[in-house]
């Protein structure tokens, strides 16, 4: 049976996928003693879509489920403010959370086993190479290396995370363990019509 994890959570506008990469700026002392704690002891926090509150100031309140982030590099341009490269490791679920003093979410966790290894299925080549246009159109430097191009999980996330989709259906990709569905999903959407999805290339930090 897997054992609860105890991390900081890091409520966020946006979904984190694994593997998907993630700037930040750090300014709010609860943030950067938490960084600070992340580095000393090389240890993630968790990063959730916000559903009611803001990114800065009073604690929002995190959707149930969300990635766990690892910082990369790092560096302190000023004094109190870190700069972030990050990038997502494992989905998580919260079984319980409270507030610190300082407003820290500190969240007792339940980590989800990654996907299976699946190739890219025939049927969804085509998504396949929609992506490799679109890394060609914002640059490989924007996602995580080496590309994996022929792993169905890979492609799934990264569309996921660039595609402008509702933050539930951002969500319920997080959630599913069948990559497969979620390019079947992706490709529906697509297909639906597909002149209304422009891809969104906003990679500006975020804090």
């Amino acid at each position: 049976m897997e054992t609860p994890l105890e991390i900081p959570i890091f409520p966020l506008n946006t979904v984190l996928f694994p593997g998907g990469r993630l700037p930040l700026r750090i300014f709010e002392v609860r943030y950067v003693d938490m960084t600070k704690a992340c580095i000393r002891d090389d240890a993630v926090f968790g990063v959730c879509q916000i559903l009611d509150g803001r990114e800065a100031g009073t604690p929002a309140v995190p959707a149930p489920v969300g990635c766990t982030a690892r910082i990369t590099e790092w560096d302190v341009p000023a004094a109190g403010l870190f700069t972030l490269e990050t990038r997502g490791e494992q989905v998580f679920r919260i079984i319980d959370h409270q507030v610190q003093r300082d407003g820290l979410i500190r969240a007792e966790v339940m980590l989800e086993p990654p996907p299976a290894p699946r190739a890219l299925p025939e049927a969804r080549a085509l998504l396949g190479r929609m992506l490799r246009e679109i890394i060609d159109k914002i640059g490989a430097q924007y996602f995580p290396q080496p590309l994996q191009l022929g792993d169905a999980a890979w492609v799934a996330y990264r569309l996921a995370e660039i595609l402008p989709v509702s933050v539930d259906s951002k969500l319920a990709w997080l959630q599913c363990v069948d990559p497969a569905k979620v390019l079947a999903e992706i490709e529906a959407i697509l297909d639906a019509d597909p002149e209304d999805f422009d891809v969104d290339d906003d990679h500006t930090d975020s804090e």
